[in-house]
């Protein structure tokens, strides 16, 4: 018999997000009902897919007070599922841990919200076929140490052997170590898919027996890396008993984006707005349809460096081009430009001079004619006094490698020595 079921992860239903600076009222709005709109995608797409079942596998709400809005609108969505007679299974997470205050106790017919200790499974029957035996467990706290992964063991019998858990594996470095394990333990433990979550991007550890997978949050809810890009839950495929593929579909409302641009070879400020909506059309239409909170980081050389440095250049291009893009549905809300880009440096001009710089260029001029030379550099006056790693890396440098290294530092020494060209007046 082959049937699919939907893995979902950290919901954080009514989230407050961050770094979206001064956002217009619009924009706002549209964030608060983000998260909210994200699970009512969730539920419309385990509907649609006919699925045997939903997981949910942690962090529902995003903390333990749990607001009434958001769990008014979990209950509602049970409820469709419920009278759609599909199963739903959930865990709380380090967000919302079981001693959390719950507005809503009494839940619809067949959804089993895991406890804190580890209790019966849960058998999953499709006309009178057992297809698959859940087992899960929630933190009863906020910071659970423990792994909680050892307390739970597949039993006997037919079925799908599945595990929902919100846990930390291998130690990610991004996340909290709530309820670290290791990947091994996961693989030898005896179960057919492990549903995890706390992990905001969405990864597959291992496929085959047991597929090992985090699906990701549901709705991005800043601008750091991990809350970036599509976001949304796993449709797994099953097929007599063995798990045959999982697919990814998006159900985020907003996405998060960081928008990096190269302004070499820009004339002005008026070149680079160009740039910047040309790139941000492209976001647009890889986003599908959805809203988009930008954050634009600029580098690079050139003049347009000075014309960022005039007092007020930034939040003006930053306030046109929100101005540019204002009532738009889907809405693109530009919150911010990051200047990074450096000073134009004009070699032949600085070499025909007689200063320090002029020097220097001179200097590291004949570093970089000579054959290994700049390699010879690095080694007699660079390595002696660099930290042990540092000194490591750099002596395994190629000629080339060095060459690059020592024009880059060329480089960063004049950006402090030279007057930055173009001041405004």
């Amino acid at each position: 018999m082959s049937f699919c079921f939907i893995h979902a992860a950290d919901l954080h239903l009514d989230t407050p997000y961050e770094g979206v600076g001064e956002a217009s009222p619009q924009v706002a709005d549209a964030l608060r009902e983000a998260s909210l709109a994200a699970f009512d995608d969730l539920v419309r797409l385990t509907l649609e897919r006919k699925a045997a079942f939903l997981l949910l596998a942690g962090d529902i709400y995003d903390g333990a007070e749990r607001g009434v809005r958001a769990q008014l609108r979990f209950l509602a969505g049970l409820r469709r599922l419920s009278q759609a007679g599909i199963r739903v299974f959930v865990v709380h997470g380090n967000h919302d841990p079981v001693g959390g205050w719950p507005g809503v106790r009494e839940w619809p017919e067949g959804v089993r919200v895991f406890g804190a200790d580890v209790q019966e499974e849960s058998v999953v029957e499709r006309e009178g076929v057992v297809l698959a035996r859940v087992q899960g467990i929630s933190y009863g706290r906020r910071e659970v140490s423990e792994n909680l992964a050892v307390r739970l063991r597949p039993s006997e019998g037919p079925g799908l052997k599945v595990a929902l858990l919100h846990a930390n594996v291998g130690g990610d470095a991004t996340h909290a170590p709530y309820s670290p394990c290791s990947l091994d333990h996961l693989l030898s433990a005896g179960f057919d898919y492990w549903a995890l979550g706390h992990i905001h991007r969405g990864q597959v550890l291992h496929e085959g027996r047991p597929w090992v997978v985090y699906p990701g949050s549901t709705q991005g809810r800043s601008l750091k890396p991990s809350e970036r890009g599509p976001k949304g839950a796993c449709v797994v495929h099953v097929q007599d008993g063995t798990v045959r593929g999982v697919d990814v579909v998006s159900v985020d409302q907003v996405r998060f984006a960081v928008l990096e641009v190269d302004v070499s070879g820009l004339a002005d400020l008026g070149g680079l707005r160009g740039r910047l909506q040309r790139e941000a059309e492209g976001l647009r239409a890889a986003a599908e349809g959805r809203a988009l909170v930008v954050r634009t980081v600029v580098r690079g050389r050139g003049p347009v460096h000075a014309d960022l440095r005039c007092a007020g250049s930034v939040d003006d291009v930053v306030r046109d081009l929100r101005d540019e893009y204002e009532g738009e549905h889907p809405f693109l809300w530009w919150e911010s430009v990051r200047d990074e880009t450096r000073p134009a440096i004009d070699l032949e001009a600085i070499r025909a001079r007689d200063d320090f710089s002029a020097a220097l260029v001179s200097q590291v001029d004949g570093y970089l004619e000579r054959d290994g030379e700049a390699a010879c550099f690095l080694a007699e006056r660079v390595l002696g006094s660099a930290p042990r790693k540092v000194a490591v890396h750099a002596a395994s440098l190629e000629a080339v490698e060095a060459a690059s290294v020592v024009e880059e530092a060329r480089a960063l020494a004049l950006d402090l020595l030279e007057e930055e060209a173009g001041a405004c007046t």
